[in-house]
């Protein structure tokens, strides 16, 4: 029966993806010397928080996803589970794994890198399938067994830097239809020219921290304001973790 072991070699944006997509080149090796016909692998990626500290302003991001900040080391999350195919091979061989990932608000993965602001996220890669194997008797199919894993670790700066080549400065929150509505009288009563302006416009109302002041090319300040650079656009987002519900994406 043959025995692998699996290595990340590094994690880098995956250029000509349509949606947000990291990928992961993995190091495959038999250790029995079987000759390996073909390996269908099934990977689940999961950030683990406990491997890694984070500052105060981290902290106070963390506790709308944990609960509370000290739970931030309790418990791991779901980043991406992904599939692959691989060739033939003997001894050991090289592959990339495409994970699609979003930016997603309501998304835990999406939340959790929205918190961090730099260093490195631990990610652990756990693996199962199928292998097939060849010699004189004929093929044989065995199942991987469920303790193969290994770790690697994405920087935060590799995640911005792939979330902006799609949405530059920007992120995604999911709203309620009957509360888009509201927002859209609102912004009409105020002039507001963009979502972003007429979010502005109410966390001044609230008393609340106004975004760093930012003025986009071809995006006029509200009267009585800044605007925000990184506003959310109107467009769909990735759609692929976004929970079913009666809501639309907002600003």
């Amino acid at each position: 029966m043959p025995e692998f072991a699996f290595e990340c070699l590094g994690i880098r944006p995956e250029p000509f993806a349509a949606s947000p997509t990291l990928a992961l080149r993995l190091r495959i090796s038999e250790t029995t010397g079987t000759p390996i016909h073909a390996l269908a692998l099934r990977c689940q990626v999961r950030i683990n928080p406990t491997a890694r500290g984070y500052r105060h302003d981290e902290h106070r991001l963390l506790g709308y996803l944990f609960a509370h900040p000290d739970r931030c080391t309790a418990r791991s999350v779901r980043l991406a589970t992904v599939t692959a195919m691989v060739g033939p091979f003997l001894r050991s061989t090289e592959t990339e794994l495409l994970v699609p990932v979003s930016y997603d608000l309501d998304v835990a993965a999406g939340r959790y890198f929205h918190a961090v602001r730099d260093g490195m996220v631990p990610l652990t890669l756990l693996f199962t399938g199928t292998a097939i194997t060849s010699s004189l008797a004929g093929m044989r199919v065995d199942q991987l067994p469920w303790h193969l894993e290994t770790s690697c670790r994405l920087p935060v700066a590799t995640w911005r830097a792939l979330m902006d080549a799609y949405f530059p400065g920007e992120a995604w929150l999911r709203l309620r239809r009957a509360t888009v509505d509201a927002l859209a009288h609102y912004k009409l009563d105020t002039g507001a020219l963009t979502w972003d302006q007429a979010i502005c416009s109410l966390l001044r109302a609230a008393g609340a921290a106004s975004p760093p002041a930012a003025v986009e090319a071809g995006e006029p300040a509200l009267p009585g304001g800044p605007t925000r650079a990184g506003r959310v656009p109107q467009t769909a987002g990735t759609a692929g973790d976004r929970p079913a519900g009666d809501g639309a994406a907002g600003r």
